[in-house]
């Protein structure tokens, strides 16, 4: 299955450029439109699956886009999440009338942002949530049993990935060996602990191909983790 494609109408590059680039390693595909006028030429040659629509834009408000949108029958049922400085509850409230499915007021987390998102994809689209798990610049397509590190192949053993998807499942979360053990390989009396370390060796090796940022983290005398510091909190 395709990253979902996101349409950043935004008209401040520094911000298109912040968004465009975490959105990425959150497994978004992006294009990016700085007005109205762009914005809809974008649209009118791919439909995306998602538009972040800032209010204050060049020439065409987002608000007036947002019901330009909601009229064309390629757009009407795409999600709208307004992006705004204004916080007053009349301001949330005609955006919300105009047809956006949500309201996020600046600044704002980006990790906010990417979860009101999928919120959103999960309600019109359920596949996104089901088949796509994503951390950083990497995603595991479930359907496809496919793994991408930004846009390169990820080559993984059967195991491998399954123990991936366990740590994609729940980043940031410490498994211990014998968790790991217990769900990836289940109750065979013939695997010992070692056999752990030395798959997470290989699933390293794959994922960190090209001299790639290490994702995975050996807590001593605890386990792994899926985490990362560059993947942490960013505020815009």
């Amino acid at each position: 299955m395709m990253q979902p494609l996101v349409l950043i109408v935004e008209d401040e590059a520094p911000l298109q450029e912040l968004l465009t680039y975490n959105l990425q390693r959150a497994g978004f595909d992006v294009e990016q439109a700085f007005d109205g006028d762009q914005a809809t030429g974008l649209v009118a040659e791919r439909t995306p699956d998602l538009i972040l629509l800032d209010w204050m834009l060049p020439h065409t408000s987002g608000i007036e886009l947002c019901r330009q949108f909601r009229r064309k029958s390629e757009t009407a049922n795409v999600p709208i999440i307004m992006l705004t400085a204004r916080a007053e509850e009349s301001d949330r409230l005609r955006g919300l009338n105009t047809g956006a499915d949500d309201y996020v007021t600046k600044p704002f987390s980006v990790e906010e942002l990417v979860a009101r998102m999928r919120a959103v994809l999960r309600r019109v689209r359920p596949a996104f949530a089901e088949e796509l798990l994503t951390f950083a610049d990497l995603t595991m397509d479930l359907a496809a049993h496919r793994v991408l590190r930004g846009d390169h192949e990820v080559h993984l053993s059967p195991t491998e990935f399954r123990l991936l998807r366990q740590l994609l499942e729940r980043p940031g979360r410490v498994f211990s060996r014998d968790q790991l053990l217990d769900l990836v390989w289940g109750h065979d009396q013939d695997v010992e602990l070692r056999t752990v370390d030395a798959t997470i060796r290989r699933l390293r090796r794959a994922l960190n191909d090209g001299g790639r940022t290490d994702l995975l983290r050996t807590v001593r005398a605890a386990g792994y983790a899926l985490d990362h510091v560059e993947a942490q909190k960013h505020t815009v």
